[in-house]
């Protein structure tokens, strides 16, 4: 099972790997940018919102889990560390 810290880890392997965004959807979003991103993340929240109101426990943690997925994307594409964050907590 994966952790918060350990898809951090994954994640940041392969923003850092040299990876071709071809073979990876996290680097082809990193290239495509801030705006891309933050959309995405705008994107999943609302499918988390409309998860709790309207379908059950299952659909709403994977909707979590996608917003957690294109949180750390964003955290990457801006020089946001872990630490970082857990700072302000």
């Amino acid at each position: 099972m994966k952790t918060f810290d350990s898809l951090w880890s994954e994640l940041s392997t392969k923003s850092q790997s040299g990876v071709a965004a071809q073979d990876s959807s996290t680097v082809a979003a990193l290239n495509n940018g801030t705006h891309f991103i933050a959309k995405k993340v705008i994107e999943e929240a609302g499918e988390v919102m409309l998860a709790a109101e309207s379908q059950g426990q299952a659909e709403l943690a994977e909707e979590i889990s996608q917003l957690l997925y294109w949180l750390q994307v964003l955290m990457l594409d801006k020089k946001i560390s872990l630490e970082d964050v857990y700072r302000r907590l």
